[in-house]
This record gives C-alpha cells, structure tokens and sequence, in this order.
C-alpha cells in the first residue's frame, strides 16, 4: 500500500494511535488487525507507563497542515475501538495528533522473508514511511515497531 488518496479532510478506512508524541496510522483491507494491533499497542505502551490514546478507529479523518499529515476523528465515534469478534471498547483519547508513521498488519511474505525497503503512505503529498508488520498474537506489536523504528520515539 503505497498511495491512498486522501484529500484535505478526507476519512479513511484506518486506525490512529499516538503514543507518547508519536502518531501511528494502522491502514489495510478490513479483518487485516488494524484495530486489534492498534489496542494491543496502547496496551503495551500504557503497561510501560507511557502515554497513549486513540485517535480515531474505522474513519480517520487526514487533513495536511504544515506538510504534516494530522488525524482526526468523526464526532460520532470519538474514542470508540472496535475489536472484532469482542465488541466496541471505550479507549482514551485524544481529538488529534501528528501522523510520523503507517502500519500495515500484513501476512507474512511467501515470495521473500524481508518487505520491499522504503515503503511509503501518502497523505495528500505528505509522505509517511510504511511499516509492513506481521503480528501473529506471539509478539508485542509496540515492540515490533520499536525495534524497527527506534528513532521515533526519541525525544523529540
């Protein structure tokens, strides 16, 4: 997933997270784990200690300001999760954050052990790099992404 088009304000069918000062975009086809990868990470980070909070699940509104992608949430569902096969979830939220990072809860590759390097998403121009991440329940996926992009979660 390399371009989806998102228009000043537009939603789309994602998850956004931040943890810390780090916003994390959860995108892939329905019933990829968006939003369970996206729960388990604000489980993990908030285990740490850390701040954490739901941005927006199913419909994330982007918007471009500054030649930064921002997410948002439709007021209809402001800090609802919904895990699948479980129920919709109150989480604690935040109305909108900086987006530093996509995440696509992928299968593993048959054809090659290792993703294509360099992936992006695209928000109406702004490039976000792409985090393909196989999940399978055995890993914490917040570990993951922290073993993979370690510098951003630096202080900033």
């Amino acid at each position: 997933m390399t371009d989806a088009l998102a228009q000043d304000g537009e939603s789309i069918h994602a998850t956004a997270i931040v943890v810390g000062s780090t916003g994390l975009l959860f995108v892939g086809p329905s019933g990829s784990g968006k939003s369970s990868t996206a729960f388990a990470c604000l489980a993990s980070a908030r285990a740490r200690g850390w701040n954490a909070s739901l941005i927006a699940d199913d419909r994330t509104r982007l918007t471009v300001r500054g030649n930064r992608c921002i997410a948002s949430c439709p007021a209809a569902i402001r800090g609802l999760l919904e895990l699948r096969g479980t129920g919709i979830v109150t989480v604690r939220r935040l109305d909108r954050a900086v987006l530093n990072l996509a995440v696509e809860p992928a299968a593993p590759s048959v054809a090659s052990r290792l993703p294509p390097e360099g992936e992006t998403f695209s928000c109406n121009g702004v490039e976000l790099p792409l985090l393909r991440l196989w999940h399978n329940g055995a890993a914490d996926p917040l570990s993951l992404i922290l073993a993979c992009r370690p510098e951003l979660f630096l202080p900033r």
